[in-house]
Formats: C-alpha cells, sequence, structure tokens
C-alpha cells in the first residue's frame, strides 16, 4: 500500500482549516449573542439633546489664548 503524502498532506490542511474556521464561527456567534444580552440587559443612557450644546465653550478667544500658551510654555 503506497501512502501519496502530498495527498495526506492536504487532507489534514483541510482538516486543520475547517477546525479553525467551524471555531471561529461558533466564536463569532458567541460574541454576537453576548452582545445582543447585554444590550437588552444593560442598555446605553441616551444623552439627551440640549446636553451636546450646552457643553461646548462659548468663548473661542479664551480657548485659543490657553491653546496659545501651552504651545509657548511647552517649547519653551
Amino acid at each position: 500500500m503506497e501512502t501519496n503524502l502530498i495527498l495526506e498532506g492536504f487532507k489534514f490542511m483541510g482538516l486543520g482549516m475547517g477546525t479553525v474556521f467551524i471555531f471561529l464561527i461558533i466564536m463569532i456567534a458567541c460574541m454576537n449573542a453576548m452582545s445582543a444580552i447585554i444590550d437588552k440587559f444593560f442598555p446605553e443612557p441616551q444623552a439627551s439633546v440640549g446636553a451636546a450644546t450646552t457643553s461646548a465653550p462659548k468663548d473661542n478667544k479664551k480657548v485659543i489664548a490657553a491653546i496659545t500658551a501651552a504651545i509657548k510654555h511647552h517649547r519653551g
């Protein structure tokens, strides 16, 4: 009985790659399920529309002065 080593190599390669592929498919499915469960029981809080506009600085001159002073201090 003659064994073709090239054919055996391809069989083992296919078996190994198939095993890794199936493992990755199972891992992705578990991660998606875990994400759905976390989103269901721990939803992210929704930020109100008014909160985003009030946090912006109203005076850009002060911000520019602070950035300029920090750059001059750093270069020094």
